[in-house]
């Protein structure tokens, strides 16, 4: 198994696809990485040569920000608006959808399961 950022990236797909199991690279990204590395991207990566693999994560570290170092700087940009305290950053720190969607009904993403709260089931009036 070839590993690349300290991810194991499997081997029995193509490199493009085998690419893709790291944080931040998708399906572009992972065809232009084969582009400049010289590496034929519908090879299975069990097929890589250690250059190869060398080759592609230089490129990674020299042109991409992925990885441990995007989860850090997503993480700080989460943090920055909590601090700030703008709607954005309040509705990360509340769980609740922060781009706008409906939350009367479908947020059980963000919200988490759903808690039943007793309520008002025809209570008669005694007079």
């Amino acid at each position: 198994m070839p590993r690349l950022l300290g991810v194991d990236i499997p081997n029995d797909r193509a490199t493009v696809v085998s690419l893709q199991y790291l944080y931040g690279v998708g399906d572009h990204i992972a065809r232009e990485l084969c582009h400049k590395a010289g590496v034929d991207p519908h090879a299975k990566a069990r097929d890589l040569h250690e250059d190869e693999v060398a080759r592609l994560a230089a490129l990674l570290d020299k042109d991409y920000t992925v990885e441990g170092q995007l989860r850090r700087q997503v993480a700080q940009n989460i943090s920055r608006l909590r601090d700030i305290n703008c709607y954005r950053g309040i509705r990360h720190r509340r769980g609740l959808p922060v781009r706008g969607q409906r939350t009367r009904t479908n947020a059980r993403t963000r919200k988490g399961p759903k808690k039943t709260v007793a309520g008002k089931k025809g209570v008669k009036d005694l007079r």
